[in-house]
């Protein structure tokens, strides 16, 4: 097998679609030798912030000198991005060497035919038991765990974490987690363990209560964050290098979550600092300076939360700019709300579809657009390229409303190493919701 056959074969579970349910998670897992259990987890979920939140994390354990693992989606340009360690993604060769072995094993031990969906594994089932064989056979200290969806009936979830970190609860992704707070805020409580502690930045009203009741059941010891935290040391003395005052609230979850776990990983306020202040993680409020005189801020604002993050961070730290404002989005967001949270910032609006079957029409979002600013420029490109010629005089550029088009975005932009072969699609999943299995 080569390395490009090994993502042909990781395109091919994407006919199985995206399944709720842990029984095949659990099956290939065995059939690889329960790797989890020879590793230590903090696992995150939450609507927004789980990669930022994740990234921090992996920095601070990083600093005190731990080998990390760190497990999170969507890649931005190449699928070696979800399962790194010390922050150096996994290689072709082991890519390989562990797709190769799982299929094997999958065949043998879940579905010789491969083609029963509610047998085989998922592309998201299989990739998970691939990142617990590689974490495992590098030895990792801990391993940074984030959800892909949900919680409850993830892939992820079938972990016992040292703790569980639950960023935020907001309405996304409700065809597959429910459409209330109430119903999201439980699937995302189901990462919770007996007597783990949980650690949540949610707020009253918006998801944390039934978070708390869920730990009370559980016995899990319970820590919310607010933003007074922001204030406190260390965190008020660290200039952290992802920008917005979300990131700080992210990384006072993170602070709070390294104290809870010091009695089992001790960590100083030393290592705190340094961890933060050294984070990476590109496509959120990143900024690119190019030769041109251009500056680009990419954001993967993907929500209605993410992008009135967006506009916050835009009114403290941009006030004096107007940007031109690149923008493309899924059919199934609330593309009504972000809209009206980004529009009258802007002094140009570009439209584009994003490079996924899931994408909007950006013709049907002109009007939404001219309603939230009557008096914007907007135009509609058939693609992110024409749209980055288009705008290639403008001083400040926004690209916003996908992590997908971030993607493209670095890809056409030159901000990473890009494949020889286009991975961006393995994000791909079916966003009409199967039967729980």
């Amino acid at each position: 097998m080569t390395y490009s056959e090994a993502i042909q074969f990781l395109y091919s579970l994407q006919l199985f679609g995206a399944n709720f349910g842990l029984e095949n998670t659990l099956r290939l897992a065995e059939l690889a030798g329960n790797p989890q259990n020879k590793l230590r987890f903090i696992h995150v979920a939450g609507t927004n912030g789980k990669g930022s939140t994740c990234a921090m994390l992996e920095s601070i354990y990083r600093t005190t000198g731990l080998r990390v693992g760190l497990f999170t989606s969507p890649h931005l340009i190449s699928f070696r991005e979800r399962i790194q360690v010390n922050r150096e993604w996994i290689s072709e060769t082991d890519v390989v060497q562990i797709v190769a072995e799982l299929r094997e094993q999958s065949r043998a031990g879940i579905s010789p035919a491969l083609d029963r969906r509610d047998a085989c594994p998922t592309f998201f089932e299989f990739i998970t038991v691939m990142a617990l064989r590689y974490f495992a056979e590098q030895q990792c200290d801990l391993v940074i765990w984030e959800t892909g969806l949900g919680g409850r009936l993830d892939a992820t979830n079938i972990v016992t974490p040292l703790a569980s970190v639950i960023t935020n609860i907001g309405i996304d992704h409700s065809e597959w987690l429910g459409d209330t707070i109430k119903k999201i805020a439980a699937e995302k409580a189901g990462i919770i363990k007996p007597n783990v502690p949980i650690v949540t930045a949610a707020k009253s009203n918006e998801g944390l209560e039934i978070i708390e009741a869920v730990a009370r059941g559980k016995n899990a010891p319970f820590t919310v964050v607010n933003e007074s935290q922001i204030l406190v040391s260390p965190l008020n003395a660290i200039k952290l290098p992802l920008h917005g005052y979300h990131q700080q609230l992210n990384a006072a979850l993170a602070i709070a979550t390294a104290r809870v776990l010091v009695a089992k990983i001790p960590v100083t306020d030393t290592a705190l600092r340094d961890g933060l202040a050294a984070v990476s993680w590109p496509g959120r409020m990143q900024r690119v300076q190019l030769t041109s005189g251009q500056t680009i801020l990419l954001d993967g604002a993907h929500n209605a939360a993410g992008a009135e993050a967006l506009r916050a961070a835009l009114q403290a730290e941009f006030s004096d700019h107007r940007p031109t404002l690149i923008f493309g989005v899924f059919r199934d967001k609330d593309s009504r709300s972000m809209c009206q949270a980004l529009a009258p910032l802007a002094n140009r609006i570009v439209l584009t579809p994003i490079h996924s079957e899931r994408t909007e029409d950006p013709a049907k979002l002109v009007p939404v657009f001219r309603e939230a600013n009557p008096r914007v420029s907007i135009e509609v490109c058939s693609s992110l390229s024409e749209a980055l010629k288009k705008t290639a005089d403008d001083s400040f550029v926004v690209i916003a409303g996908s992590l997908y088009l971030i993607g493209e975005a670095m890809e056409l932009l030159h901000l990473g190493a890009t494949p020889s072969a286009d991975e961006k699609s393995l994000n791909e999943w079916s966003s009409t919701p199967p039967r729980a299995r």
